[in-house]
Order: C-alpha cells, then sequence, then structure tokens
C-alpha cells in the first residue's frame, strides 16, 4: 500500500489564530450567552425540551432528567444538575419537590437522585408547540433538538442571565412577571413602558441609573433592616447576590475592622431571613445603620450588561428592546398558531363535508360490483363529480382514498343530524379563527391577559424601588480606636498603646505628620506604621477641614530664619513633601496648628542668641500679618540673626501687641521646637 502524501506545513500562528477564534465564537454562541428569541441558553434549552418528552404529568427524579438531557448537551452531568436547579429556585418553568436548596440562606440543594422536577403549567403553554418549532439533529446526529423554543414570554428578563465567554460578559437582571406582561401589552399598543429589576431576595433598590441594563448603568440594593429596639436591629430582607450567611459575614468583618460597632449577631433565618443585630452601649442606632449600609454587604452595588444572542452574533440591547422584540414573536406565533388551526379546521370541515356526501348519497353502493382499485376511484370520482361546487376546495385522490376507508360499521350508524352539528360547530370555529386573525394585536393582547391571570397571582412586586443617597465611608465610620505615636522613633497606630496618645480615630483615617526637619507626609493609618522621625505634630488628617499652620523655620545650618502660613489641602499618600527651601541642616522653630484663620493669628517672641552687637535680643512677630498661602511656599524672612528659640507670648503681651484679644489656642496644637540645647534640657527620661 503506498504512503500518503506528506500534509503541508501550516504556521502555529495561523493555528492559533484560527482555533481561538473557532473556540470564542462556540463559547459565546453555545454556552455563555441566552438567545433572544426564548431567553435561554443552551443547556437550559435542552433540559427544558428533555422533560417535555418525559412529561406525563408526574415528577421525575432529577437524576433521570440530567441522564435523558446528556444525549443532547454534551458538556457532563454536572453543567445539567446545576443549570437545573438554578431553573428550579427561579420558581417559574419548573416545579420542584424536595430540597432544592435556599437562595435565601446559600444552603445547596440536595443530590440529583432525592429531588424531584417536572414542567410548570406555565412552561407547558408557553414554551412549547411542535408545529411551530425549527428543530435540528443534536451534537451526535441520532436526534433532533429545537434550535429555539417557541417562546411566548421574555423569560430572559424574567430569569436574568449570567454568563462569562471569552472577551464577552453578560449580566441581565430579573424582573416582575406581572410587570413584564403589562409592558408586552404595552408594547403590542405602542405605548411608553419602563421596566426594572425585580428580585426574589425582595430588598430595597435604586434604579435611577440603570440606563435600560446597558453597560455603564448600576443598581444599588439594599437589606431590609428595622429597629426593633434602641439597641437592636433586624435584617428582614438581604440584596441580590447576598445571601444570609455572606451578609453575616461582613458584618463580622467589618466590626472586626472597627469600621462597624456590633455586640451580639444572631440569624434566626429559616423560611424568611431574620438576622439580629445587638449594639453595645453608647452607640448611635442611626449611625450603625448607616454604617451597615457603607461597609457590609447591606448594600450592594450591581452592574448588569445586558447582551443576547440574534441573528446567531452577540448583541448588547436594552431590556427595552428584548421585551419588545419578544412581543413582536409572540403576535408572530400566534399568527402562526392560528393558520395552523384554520388550516386544520378547514381540513376537517372539508373531509367531514365530503363523508356526508359519500354516505347520504349512497355513492358508496356504487363499488360493490367493482372487481378492480382504479373501477372503485373512478366509480366514486363519479358520484362525487355533481357534488362538488358544494366544497370549498377540489377534491384529491388521497380524499377519495380516504373516503374508500370508512368502515360499515360507520356507515351504518352514520347519523345526519350529528354530521350536521359536527360542521356547523367547525364552521363558528373557523369564522372565529378568522376574526382572530384579522384583530391579531386585540388577540395577543387578551392572550397576554388570560396568562397574567391565569399566573400572576402571587408574583408581585418583591424590591420595593426608591432613591437614597450615597453614604460617605468617613461620615458614618466609628472613631472606636486611638492614636499612638512615638515621635521620636517616627511610628503612630492605633496598636502602640504603650506611646503617647493623640486623639480617637478610626481605621479609615489618614495620618497627617510633620517632622523636625521641615518635611511633611500623610499616611494611611494602621496598627503600626511609620511617619517620619522626630515629629512635631502628628494627628488625623481631616482633607474636607483644612487646617491653618503658623511656621518658623531655619534656612539651612546657620541660615536666616523664615517665617510662612499654610494650608494642606490635595496630598499624595507616601509622598513626602519639604515645606521649607531644601537646604541641609534645616530646622522647623516654631510649628502651630489651628482650626480657623482667625485662631491663627497669633503672637509669638523669637528669642535671639548672644551677640555683643544686637541691642535687643527680642522680636515679637504677629503671624496675622503674613498672607496665607499653599504648602510649597517658601515664607518670608524674618530675621538674619542666629535664633535660640520661639515661645509664645501672654495673653495681655499679645492684646497690647495687636489691640485685641487673642483667641484661645488648643495648647495641644502648638508645637515649640527649641534649640539643641533646650531640647536637651527638656529631654525626659528613657523609659525601662
Amino acid at each position: 500500500m503506498p504512503d500518503d502524501p506528506p500534509t503541508p506545513q501550516q504556521p502555529l500562528k495561523g493555528m492559533y489564530s484560527d482555533w481561538f477564534l473557532d473556540y470564542a465564537s462556540y463559547v459565546i454562541l453555545e454556552r455563555a450567552v441566552p438567545h433572544i428569541d426564548d431567553g435561554l441558553k443552551p443547556v437550559q434549552r435542552r433540559i427544558l425540551h428533555s422533560l417535555k418528552e418525559k412529561d406525563d404529568g408526574r415528577f421525575n427524579k432529577v437524576a433521570n432528567i440530567i441522564g435523558h438531557t446528556m444525549q443532547y448537551h454534551p458538556h457532563g452531568d454536572q453543567s445539567i444538575g446545576d443549570a437545573l436547579v438554578n431553573m428550579g429556585q427561579k420558581e417559574l418553568v419548573v416545579d420542584t419537590q424536595g430540597n432544592w436548596g435556599n437562595i435565601l440562606t446559600g444552603d445547596s440543594a440536595a443530590a440529583s437522585r432525592y429531588i424531584e422536577t417536572r414542567l410548570s403549567k406555565f412552561a407547558n403553554e408557553v414554551f412549547f408547540n411542535p408545529k411551530t418549532t425549527t428543530w435540528a439533529a443534536s451534537y451526535d446526529g441520532r436526534n433532533k433538538e429545537p434550535v429555539t423554543l417557541p417562546s411566548k414570554f421574555p423569560l430572559v428578563l424574567a430569569h436574568g442571565a449570567e454568563g462569562i465567554a471569552v472577551g464577552l460578559a453578560c449580566k441581565i437582571l430579573p424582573h416582575n412577571f406581572n410587570e413584564l406582561i403589562d409592558a408586552c401589552i404595552a408594547a403590542l399598543k405602542k405605548e411608553e413602558f419602563e421596566i426594572f429589576p425585580d428580585f426574589l431576595q425582595g430588598g430595597i433598590a435604586d434604579v435611577s441609573e440603570y440606563n435600560g441594563g446597558l453597560r455603564g448603568g448600576r443598581v444599588r440594593v439594599r437589606a431590609r433592616i428595622e429597629r426593633v429596639k434602641a439597641r437592636q436591629l433586624v435584617i428582614r430582607e438581604v440584596p441580590f447576590g447576598t445571601t444570609a450567611s455572606s451578609l453575616c459575614d461582613s458584618i463580622l468583618k467589618a466590626n472586626e475592622q472597627g469600621k462597624v460597632r456590633v455586640s451580639r449577631l444572631e440569624d434566626c433565618t429559616a423560611e424568611n431571613v431574620e438576622i439580629h443585630v445587638f449594639l453595645p452601649a453608647g452607640v448611635d442606632t442611626d449611625q450603625t445603620l448607616q454604617a451597615l449600609y457603607a461597609f457590609t454587604d447591606c448594600e450592594v452595588s450591581i452592574s448588569p450588561n445586558s447582551c443576547v444572542i440574534q441573528d446567531n452574533k452577540p448583541k448588547f440591547l436594552d431590556v427595552t428592546e428584548i421585551l419588545k422584540h419578544n412581543a413582536k414573536q409572540t403576535r408572530a406565533l400566534l399568527k402562526q398558531e392560528l393558520e395552523i388551526k384554520l388550516g386544520e379546521l378547514e381540513e376537517r370541515w372539508h373531509f367531514s363535508s365530503l363523508e356526508k356526501l359519500f354516505i347520504e348519497n349512497r355513492i358508496y353502493r356504487r363499488i360493490e360490483e367493482c372487481e378492480t382499485w382504479e373501477a372503485v376511484i373512478e366509480e366514486i370520482w363519479k358520484g362525487l363529480k355533481p357534488f362538488l361546487k358544494q366544497l370549498k376546495r377540489e377534491v384529491t385522490e388521497d380524499d377519495i382514498v380516504r373516503l374508500t376507508e370508512i368502515k360499515i360499521k360507520r356507515i351504518s350508524k352514520y347519523d345526519a343530524f350529528k354530521a350536521d352539528e359536527l360542521i356547523k360547530g367547525l364552521e363558528e370555529q373557523i369564522t372565529e379563527v378568522k376574526k382572530h386573525l384579522r384583530r391579531l394585536t386585540q388577540f395577543a393582547i387578551k392572550w397576554y391577559q388570560n396568562i397574567k391571570e391565569k399566573y400572576g397571582k402571587d408574583r408581585g412586586r418583591r424590591t420595593e424601588l426608591t432613591r437614597f443617597d450615597r453614604i460617605a465611608a468617613k461620615q458614618v465610620v466609628v472613631s472606636n480606636d486611638t492614636l499612638y505615636v512615638n515621635r521620636k522613633e517616627g511610628f503612630a497606630g492605633y496598636a502602640m498603646k504603650r506611646d503617647e496618645s493623640v486623639e480617637k480615630c478610626s481605621r479609615l483615617d489618614d495620618i497627617i505628620a510633620f517632622s523636625r526637619d521641615g518635611t511633611m507626609r500623610v499616611v494611611k493609618i494602621a496598627d503600626k506604621v511609620f511617619i517620619g522621625k522626630d515629629n512635631l505634630i502628628a494627628r488625623v488628617f481631616k482633607k474636607d477641614e483644612p487646617k491653618f499652620y503658623n511656621m518658623i523655620y531655619r534656612d539651612g545650618r546657620g541660615g536666616r530664619a523664615m517665617a510662612k502660613r499654610f494650608q494642606v489641602t490635595g496630598v499624595t499618600r507616601e509622598k513626602l513633601y519639604d515645606l521649607t527651601a531644601g537646604k541641609a541642616g534645616t530646622r522647623v522653630l516654631w510649628l502651630s496648628e489651628h482650626d480657623s484663620e482667625e485662631d491663627a493669628d497669633i503672637v509669638v517672641r523669637v528669642h535671639l542668641k548672644s551677640d555683643l552687637r544686637l541691642r535687643n535680643f527680642l522680636i515679637d512677630y504677629p503671624f496675622g500679618e503674613l498672607a496665607i498661602k499653599g504648602r510649597g511656599a517658601k515664607g518670608n524672612i524674618l530675621t538674619r540673626h542666629p535664633v535660640d528659640r520661639v515661645s509664645r507670648i501672654s495673653k495681655a503681651e499679645q492684646e497690647e501687641i495687636t489691640g485685641k484679644a487673642p483667641i484661645e489656642t488648643n495648647p495641644e496644637k502648638v508645637s515649640e521646637a527649641p534649640t539643641k540645647k533646650a531640647a536637651k534640657k527638656k529631654a525626659p527620661k528613657r523609659r525601662k
């Protein structure tokens, strides 16, 4: 046998490009994104098709349905089981029996061999009609499966959908059953409508930025929290995408981080959500409520991304476009069903009338003497010829053959009165169907109203729609920690309890620190963080409440003394800022922090070093004469002589110099920076 010819070589780059594109297309079309026509992913469609094939009104084991679906779905039993459980928890297209899990607690369903399911009456009425279904061969060619189900309801908007494909994601939020039907009716009437998400978990939602479910939109959902006592809150409903257990975990984590103060948490969730939150004494309930929304899963933000398959391509359509498409499709399917029904009724009328002519005019007796099949057919044609004008369509040879199949028993018991009643009833049905076809839109509206009346009684809105303001985290965080500072070594934090305590803080705060060398930095608070050695001021940084700073510094070794006033507004964390000219040996002689500009109008006394050429060794310097500038300003020259120290003058002396009484200044916010000699005299003993 001759050898096969060698396969031509193909570049690896081209193979990767082609194969990856095929894989990406397959994942998008066959696994991750629902189809716009029936709102189903392939695995969901195959599950419903299998349920329909096995539907006898009784429950089937889920394991049995999974096995039956595998002849259509080639991706294993796990994906089928998970998809079926997910549909069962939506409580719409399948009826369930057994432990199917709980979306409120997060409990998973029992094993597939223990739980049962069947198609719901709603699904049987809305999603199936073999006469209007387009079929395709299954993956192995042994069976036929629907390309899409003839759906007459926007299931993708009722169920919602979520999937991740290659370079593409889909997230459609669920909507209310009755609101979707009302919107379909409005679409058929060509009226304006809006639809918004509705979640089985309930909760409170702000949909002001929904954006039709397209990318860039956002829905904020909050848990429903009630105040039952002065120090007790009860969570009754959880946001979409969370469970009672995950919500409790987020609250405990926030409590450990110091963002929320909770003394005890009890999860009593069973059929309904019930989480008791107990608060410690002295905690403000309103502030805690806001903190729960700010720091826990009591409020979540959901970013929708409405994507569906249409014309064998993924398309980003808003929810109103999807619903309008389904309303038009429903109208078209109803028309198709009416046309099929009309054809069947007319066919029944035709044969019933033909049978009546055949029996009442005793045409069957003409074939008694016939010896051949051709003679039988010819005699029947001759007998019917005078009566053909009474029929609405031409008689075919198949009609003649059907007449020969009528049994003698039926001919002998033929009742002309019943035959006339049957034909009359068929004529009335034909008239009614033709009327529906002429008024197709009204017929579709009545069909929707009938569906709502039959299946929408217990499907009211569960999620309350409202608007709520955004909560600034720093405004509601509980300041239940203390900031400690080790100025000499240059560390600060809330866990350094052996060092100097500064003020109350929260774990969301920042620290601003000024060092003696004239540098400043802002760092995120932690249990222990480096802020720079030899600190003069280290405090909680409040960006929204900028302070006023007075500073006198020596510009380099033996340099002149400079004075400046400034504020600190926008900063970058961990960045080192130089507040001076940046010369080596620069030293801060005075630094004070004030809440207001009036508070900062102080007078300091500058003590100069001894010098025989000087007559006056004291300079009283009023900071009120300096303009307030940015932190980068170098300042004004105060004196060119060496400075020994700077001190605050008495109130009486300041009033005499400025002509007005000084404003009280918090002594903790003032830092005198003495010379090295004075620092040595005042230095505290080292702690053992």
